[in-house]
């Protein structure tokens, strides 16, 4: 089987949010992984190049492809700030009916701005995430 790309590397989170161009762009994801330390009460790691992720979570697939992912994270992509693991929050699918102007995807969300969610929902899809994974192996 082929081995994971997305892994933890060494490089600093401070760099990779440094190197966002956009000023607006660059403090909503300052402030998205504030959001997501205290909701999730890991620090911050680089998971590959581009996502920043919280926590790790180990899966095992019926297959018996397996390995290790960050609980929730981000990435600052062309098209908007993507959010990964927020599927896994309980009453995802509720909150997410809430959350304010994103593109859902199988694996992540996509917003374009935080002012256009409601970070109360958004803190509550994290923290949901990071609780549920934090209690599987």
């Amino acid at each position: 089987m082929p081995a994971n790309k997305t892994t933890t590397i060494d490089t600093s989170v401070a760099t990779y949010l440094a190197k966002i161009v956009d000023p607006v762009r660059r403090k909503d994801c300052r402030d998205l992984s504030t959001l997501m330390a205290t909701a999730t009460k890991c620090p911050p790691k680089m998971w590959g190049p581009s996502i920043v992720g919280f926590g790790s979570h180990h899966y095992k697939y019926d297959s018996g492809r397996e390995g290790d992912t960050c609980i929730v994270g981000f990435s600052s992509r062309a098209a908007g700030i993507s959010v990964y693991g927020l599927h896994a929050a309980p009453n995802a699918e509720q909150l997410l009916a809430r959350l304010g102007a994103h593109r859902p995807a199988k694996g992540c969300v996509t917003i374009r701005r935080l002012s256009d969610v409601d970070l109360g929902v958004l803190e509550k899809l994290v923290a949901g995430a990071a609780a549920r994974k934090k209690g599987h192996p």
